[in-house]
């Protein structure tokens, strides 16, 4: 594996302050054993998600004191919208103040289409915000995401097979790409299997979005799996992805390296004008949509220097690198690493814990505890459900996502992280007991739940 140095200089910096076990068990006790409850300072390394929480470039803090706070027409808008055009080819954009917003005000449009969203995978707010409009969700991952331990390129490929059924006997409304695919472990989609899952949607008359929170990762994965296309730039590669969807709904706190901000593009004009419609009735009119314009002008720059090559390589890298010296050791991973983040296998992490003692949150609460490391359960807690009857539901991974905060952490601080892990997982994972949910919400409930853990 090429080792590739940070492309950057460090140049302002934030103190990590160091806690006791102990404070972090208090801490713990606090905030009812749920890690989004955790106050930031008491995090020694935080990976709880890669979503707004990345380091900005000399070029967006300087684009943030160029920001037009005008209400209406701010010249950043359009520097705002020029950037986006330029980057996905699409003719209208309309920006959001973060990703979920986008889709629930595109969702929004489909309410009549048709009962089903099918997607490759989507992530907990496009599920809850479809199942709030009544859809039904139907995650269509290819029979290679489920091999966990063995390489494919493209993991995060939908099932065309499964596909074109669902679309030839279901009522589909919209079929959703997520690129890369986060539940699915951050692994990224060939722009031949978007092509594909292009040509069925035309046949059947069904539109195509794409969840394209982290485009410049997935266009990177392309550049370096997909035959035909090492000599394309990211910028080509993205280009091509947008081509051959009809919409894009966008987190840019994501892949835009800003810290809030999203946006929506379309090709109709009338969906453009029913999109701003309810933009004005929840973020704002249609030149701002929720974002002050010094937000608009640091999302402008960071989309294009969320392309550059020298970003992408280091970034992509760095998470591989981090990736194998936990495999090295033998830590259960979904393999192989993702863009964004590493996926800990909670299962066959802690095989004495069955789905109902919730292993994946039981793990990220104890690396916390024992290390001061914030990761985030993607399993169980996040997509179960309690029903009515009070029957559990269960997800069919229990996994642990560290999530890599874009140009923030070193090298050595994930050198900390891994090896804090391999001893976690040698010294104490046999004796980690399993937690309960004591309270929850009845959506999202990750975010609020309450545990205890199991006497």
């Amino acid at each position: 594996m090429k080792n590739v140095i940070e492309p950057y200089k460090i140049k302002t910096l934030e103190p990590i302050y160091w806690t006791t076990r102990e404070q972090r068990r208090q801490a713990l006790k606090r905030a009812h054993l749920n890690l989004f409850f955790i106050p930031s300072k008491d995090v020694v390394i935080d990976l709880l998600t890669d979503s707004g929480t990345g380091a900005m470039s000399a070029k967006q803090w300087s684009a943030l004191m160029q920001g037009d706070e005008s209400y209406a027409g701010a010249k950043s808008f359009f520097i705002f919208e020029k950037a986006v055009q330029e980057i996905t080819g699409f003719e209208f954009v309309v920006p959001t103040h973060q990703g979920r917003s986008a889709e629930r005000i595109l969702l929004h449009n489909f309410k009549s289409k048709g009962e089903y969203i099918v997607s490759n995978m989507l992530f907990d707010t496009t599920r809850a915000n479809s199942e709030d409009f009544g859809f039904k969700v139907l995650d269509l991952p290819c029979s290679e995401f489920f091999a966990d331990t063995e390489y494919h390129p493209f993991k995060g490929n939908i099932d065309l097979q499964a596909l074109e059924k669902a679309l030839r006997e279901k009522s589909v409304a919209l079929v959703v790409l997520t690129v890369t695919n986060n539940s699915g472990g951050g692994q990224p989609v060939s722009l031949q299997n978007i092509t594909a899952v292009k040509k069925l949607c035309k046949k059947y008359s069904v539109p195509l979005a794409l969840d394209a929170c982290r485009f410049a990762e997935n266009a990177w994965f392309i550049k370096q799996r997909e035959s035909g296309f090492k000599e394309k730039t990211p910028s080509e590669i993205a280009k091509m992805m947008f081509e051959q969807v009809d919409m894009c709904f966008v987190s840019a706190k994501k892949d835009g390296l800003a810290n809030i901000g999203g946006f929506i593009c379309v090709r109709e004009i009338a969906l453009s004008a029913n999109c701003k419609n309810r933009l004005v009735l929840a973020e704002g009119f249609p030149t701002y949509g929720g974002l002050a314009g010094r937000d608009l002008e640091a999302i402008a720059v960071g989309l294009k220097e969320a392309l550059e090559e020298s970003y992408l390589e280091h970034r992509i890298n760095s998470t591989a690198c981090f990736h194998q010296q936990l495999a090295d050791s033998g830590i259960p991973l979904l393999s192989p690493a993702g863009g964004h983040a590493v996926y800990i296998d909670a299962k066959r992490f802690l095989p004495h814990l069955p789905v109902s003692a919730y292993p994946g949150q039981a793990l990220a609460v104890a690396l916390y505890e024992y290390a001061g490391i914030r990761g985030c359960e993607i399993g169980s807690v996040m997509f179960g459900k309690t029903l009515e009857s009070g029957e559990k539901t269960y997800h069919s991974k229990e996994l642990v996502r560290l999530c890599l905060p874009r140009r923030v952490y070193t090298q050595s601080h994930l050198h900390y992280t891994a090896q804090s892990i391999i001893d976690f997982y040698k010294k104490s994972a046999n004796q980690l007991r399993g937690i309960k949910i004591t309270k929850e919400a009845p959506c999202l409930r990750h975010f609020t739940s309450h545990f205890a853990w199991i006497e």
